[in-house]
């Protein structure tokens, strides 16, 4: 009966060594990631960005952003995003509009915002510059916001060019080639 009790104080001992470790390392664990989940949100980038009426007006150039909450790229990028609006945010606007947000339906359709996120640069008064989609390495963005306040060529991104004004042709009844009519003849 005497080698049962230093055996039984053998395990009380270990047992309670792993439970300090497992609290220890439990706290640990959420104070790390409490302290990694004070970095900027997508929503707090998104709050206080430049309102698009202030950027296209205040003669600075500007990047707009169409992103969403639940884009798992946005929320990617947002931590680079953040340093590079710290780093850039007196010489450059930094807009962010919400594509769940119906109010920005006119700038979806007149951008043609069709992936997020969706970057379009602004020229100082307000032009268009250049757009990409999709993820952006925070060199290249970096590079390409350096360039637009410095007025020069964005160095990562094809500048949209000028297009031709088209006014499709009205046709007229019985006139056999129109495209539109598909092959189909008009019966009188």
């Amino acid at each position: 009966m005497s080698t049962e009790a230093p055996v039984n104080s053998s395990n009380r001992i270990k047992n309670f060594l792993i439970a300090i470790v497992a609290i220890a390392l439990g706290v640990a664990l959420f104070l790390g990631l409490k302290t990694d989940s004070t970095s900027v949100s997508l929503g707090e980038l998104g709050k206080t960005a430049i309102p698009l009426e202030v950027a296209v007006s205040n003669g600075k150039p500007s990047l707009v952003e169409f992103y969403a909450d639940w884009c798992t790229v946005c929320q990617k990028m947002t931590p680079d995003m953040a340093k590079l609006r710290e780093k850039y945010n007196n010489n450059l606007n930094f807009v962010m509009l919400n594509v769940d947000n119906t109010k920005w339906l006119p700038e979806m359709l007149k951008y043609r915002v069709d992936g997020i996120p969706h970057f379009v640069f602004l020229g100082k008064q307000g032009e268009t510059i250049a757009e990409t989609i999709g993820d952006i390495p925070r060199t290249i963005m970096a590079s390409n916001l350096e360039a637009l306040i410095a007025g020069s060529t964005l160095p990562h991104i094809q500048g949209n060019g000028k297009t031709s004004q088209f006014s499709a042709p009205v046709a007229t009844e019985g006139n056999q080639d129109d495209p539109r009519s598909h092959g189909s003849q008009v019966v009188n």
